[in-house]
């Protein structure tokens, strides 16, 4: 039985060495220069004004997740659309007040100033 799995066992280590063994050789016959410049971020041949890590105002992070919250709610309406036949008159109400609640939210993030990052 275990010599069933030597097939998988030389699979196994072939696949672990492989990406060691790679990243060592192209260690060994890359060319190294480090400089000043080549160290330096690409800033499409101008130099940089500041340092690249720069803080971000929370409002920058709040309004990046805001985003993300009535973007994954808004694909509460995709399925609603593909069965709006078979729905009928009661899908279209459910859905309605579906997005009066997602207006409500928006109109209240909006007047919480939320949405203003800069």
């Amino acid at each position: 039985m275990p010599r069933d799995y030597i097939p998988i066992l030389i699979f196994v280590v072939v696949a672990a060495a492989f990406p060691i063994v790679t990243l060592l050789v192209a260690k060994l016959i890359r060319p190294s220069a480090p400089g000043k410049t080549k160290l330096e971020a690409y800033e499409c041949g101008i130099a940089p004004e500041t340092d690249t890590r720069g803080r971000y105002s929370i409002r920058f992070y709040l309004v990046a997740i805001l985003f993300v919250i009535f973007d994954v709610e808004t694909i509460f309406l995709l399925p609603w659309a593909i069965q709006f036949d078979a729905l009928g008159l009661f899908g279209l109400i459910e859905m309605l007040v579906f997005l009066a609640i997602l207006i409500v939210g928006y109109v209240w993030l909006f007047r919480q100033r939320a949405l203003k990052w800069a």
